[in-house]
């Protein structure tokens, strides 16, 4: 099957060059985000905020539109010519922003480098299934995977073409500086960049050889601003023309301004809480702070009686203040595979003491909970909240809240013995979070990369390899959504509450299209029509 599609560039830049004006060509779109890219090598973390900024200087293969959608991009057509072959045609024409052409040669060097530079939360996930790639032609790559891949395409929403001129050589120690000071920041995309101080601002400028529509912004700078109020702040001062996240608490009154606009929409990020199920489990102890015989989360009523002490419905009405809802699996409804027959959860904290009486705990424990603080809406406040309820049962917390640039490292390292963060399901299936979140952590079958504290279920292995691999759309919907009812049951990782997400704008100079993955892009920013 092709799923080729136009985009219909003449007609969209004509339509561009109707509406602006020579004057609106030369804004600066200055935007306040709540965080910015970990490195400018694309390939370095799969973090989203590191991917969203970097969607602005180097294209994917394949592009994944506002809900999700499959969209050609540096791909044209795309089709399965064998059950561990897709063939892939690039788009002719395109330029890098040195001037040189782009062709399949770059497209196998990038896949390929990705294995030996992916960092902390590793980009590996996005070509585990690539086994070799053949350039057939300078337009054409056939990818040969380690067996059918249905979720191929899927996959390559977030493989980023980096130039294997620029980015020859350079190895995981020496990648980063090469792409931080622009050496090898050489890309496709419609912005160029021009320079990246860490923890404050990312500066591009508009490609003007860019192969789609023209971009109306000559510059386009992003702040970075994790204080939700100073962003606030700054956004009713007129020093920034936008804000991402603005804080849920803020929105009524940003929406009185006559001066601003405000956007929401629901995400497909979701919070959740993953327990450590090791023998040993390093911030889980007696209420005294001394050693425990065993870990109490490895009993299935202990963790059943976390999930009945936790609040859903309050957690997304008052600590995310309505831009949430509550989850009961690890996807949100609109993702393919989502359990439609699971119960909605409901808190229980009679029946949680129970269950901690029953298993011995009866006077509780004592945790480390982790959760970040500056990386979805709410995260600091469904955090602290959690901790809260826990405490109603017995359970004695110590909340831990950091930034995601000091969570996700030590998160990778097994630090952790719980923690809650987002995840969103970005290829719009959920076998891309299935597989990396609860299949037995195997690197051999590069498959459970985040599942590192000691969850194994042969039944949930097998049906999410058998979904992997499996072209009927209807019976690999019915594994994963199989595979969701066991998590919920076992309950190695707690779903928590679906993330709503606020842009707050100045009303006279730009407009968003808002994007369910909550990326804020550029691109999806025009100036408002005077």
């Amino acid at each position: 099957m092709t799923f080729a599609r136009s985009f219909r560039l003449a007609a969209y830049a004509a339509l561009i060059g109707t509406a602006l004006s020579t004057g609106a060509l030369a804004q600066t779109l200055t935007i306040g985000v709540r965080a910015g890219p970990e490195s400018i090598d694309p390939h370095y973390t799969a973090t989203g905020t590191h991917a969203e900024a970097l969607k602005h200087v180097f294209d994917t293969l394949i592009w994944s539109g506002d809900k999700l959608q499959l969209e050609p991009r540096l791909a044209t057509s795309w089709k399965a010519i064998a059950p561990d072959v897709w063939e892939f045609k690039l788009r002719s024409g395109v330029k890098f922003h040195d001037g040189s052409d782009f062709t399949a040669e770059d497209v196998k060097f990038s896949i390929e480098r990705i294995p030996t530079v992916a960092g902390p939360n590793p980009t590996t996930i996005y070509v585990r299934r690539v086994k070799e790639v053949k350039i057939v032609d300078p337009l054409t790559v056939q990818v040969v995977t380690d067996g059918p891949a249905p979720n191929l395409p899927n996959d390559f929403i977030r493989l980023f073409i980096v130039s294997h001129k620029a980015a020859a050589g350079l190895t995981k120690d020496s990648a980063n500086e090469a792409f931080n000071t622009g050496k090898a920041a050489v890309g496709t995309g419609p912005y160029k960049f021009v320079s990246w101080t860490p923890k404050d601002q990312l500066v591009l400028e508009r490609f003007d050889g860019y192969w789609g529509p023209k971009e109306p912004w000559a510059r386009h700078v992003r702040k970075e601003l994790p204080n939700d109020a100073a962003r606030v702040a700054q956004l009713k001062a007129g020093q920034v023309d936008l804000i991402v996240r603005a804080p849920a608490s803020d929105v009524p009154t940003l929406k009185r301004d006559a001066k601003l606009s405000v956007s929401t929409i629901e995400t497909v990020y979701l919070f959740n809480l993953e327990l450590d199920l090791r023998d040993k489990a390093p911030q889980v102890t007696a209420k005294d702070g001394s050693a425990l015989p065993k870990n109490p989360l490895q009993d299935a009523k202990v963790r059943e009686a976390i999930d009945l002490a936790i609040d859903r419905p309050a957690l997304a009405e008052i600590a995310m203040e309505g831009l949430g809802s509550p989850g009961n699996q690890l996807v949100t409804p609109t993702i393919a595979g989502f359990n439609k027959s699971l119960p909605a959860l409901k808190p229980d904290i009679a029946k949680a003491k129970k269950l901690l009486e029953e298993a011995g705990y009866a006077n509780g424990f004592k945790i480390t909970f982790s959760f970040t603080n500056d990386r979805l809406p709410g995260d600091r406040q469904v955090g602290t909240s959690i901790a809260q309820m826990l405490a109603r049962i017995g359970i004695d917390v110590n909340a831990n809240a950091q930034p995601g640039a000091v969570f996700f490292p030590a998160r990778a390292r097994a630090e952790y013995s719980v923690a809650m963060s987002g995840w969103g399901t970005l290829t719009g299936e959920a076998n891309y979070t299935l597989s990396s979140l609860v299949h037995s952590n195997e690197p051999a079958k590069k498959l459970g990369a985040f599942n590192l504290l000691g969850y194994k279920n042969a039944e949930v292995d097998k049906l999410i390899e058998n979904a992997a691999v499996e072209m009927d759309e209807a019976k690999r919907n019915k594994m994963l959504s199989d595979v969701a009812a066991i998590v919920a049951k076992d309950r190695p990782r707690l779903a928590i509450t679906a993330v709503g997400s606020a842009w707050a704008m100045q009303k006279d100079k730009v407009t968003i299209n808002p994007r369910v993955d909550e990326d804020t892009l550029a691109m999806d920013i025009k100036p408002a029509k005077k």
